[in-house]
């Protein structure tokens, strides 16, 4: 385990993840994983894209009690900003451990009142629903793309909003067209943030809407 202190927008949160992620790999049961769906678990390790949309959320101005859900939430960065501004989190992910360590790092916090859903984005429940949708670095394969862009149009209630920061992928043009087919109304904005040790890494902000409800209140 590595304890690092997370500096956001002048912020200080703490993330438990696992030390040498590259070493899960080799473990039996993501070996297997992969093989039976070409799975791999991204989420140990903390994006710069995370910490770009834990930015964004801090700088949002938010109502209290509203409702979110984090998809992907991998390490619950972004969801834990989003508890920190008042926000009612639902942390999301496929992976039972991805939920496991979002809900520590969120008690490591002193937020306890949240819930989890392990969710496919491919079979979403119907009664599913948020007005606020927070994802970060999603797109990063091509058979993920349709399914996240059926999935926020399916999910997002009308006049929600859904905020996704991405670090520019090859992918990101693609995705685009992919909201545009679904019939979702989004803007991008530049966005940055430094990672410690590293370069500043430059992303997308993209905040998207349905067409019908272009306004959020």
């Amino acid at each position: 385990m590595v304890k690092e202190r997370v500096i956001v927008a002048g912020r200080a949160f703490v993330i438990h993840r696992p030390d040498q992620s590259k070493k899960i790999m080799n473990h039996p049961s993501v070996q297997a994983s992969f093989y039976a769906n070409e799975y791999l678990p991204y989420w140990t390790d903390l994006w710069p894209a995370a910490r770009m949309l834990a930015k964004v959320i801090l700088l949002e101005p938010w109502t209290p009690g509203t409702p979110a859900l984090e998809i992907g939430c991998g390490l619950g960065l972004a969801g834990i900003a989003a508890m920190s501004q008042g926000l009612k989190v639902t942390f999301a992910d496929c992976d039972a451990g991805a939920l496991r360590f979002s809900a520590q790092n969120a008690r490591a916090n002193h937020f306890h009142n949240f819930r989890q859903l392990q969710l496919d984005w491919r079979r979403p429940p119907s009664d599913l629903s948020f007005p606020i949708i927070l994802a970060s670095d999603l797109a990063y394969e091509l058979r993920n793309l349709t399914p996240l862009a059926r999935f926020i149009k399916k999910v997002l209630r009308p006049g929600g909003i859904c905020l996704m920061t991405d670090p520019d992928r090859p992918l990101a043009p693609r995705l685009r067209e992919e909201l545009a087919y679904e019939s979702l109304d989004f803007t991008t904005e530049f966005a940055r943030v430094s990672v410690p040790g590293g370069p500043r890494v430059k992303g997308t902000l993209y905040r998207i809407r349905h067409a019908s409800k272009a306004g959020f209140t």
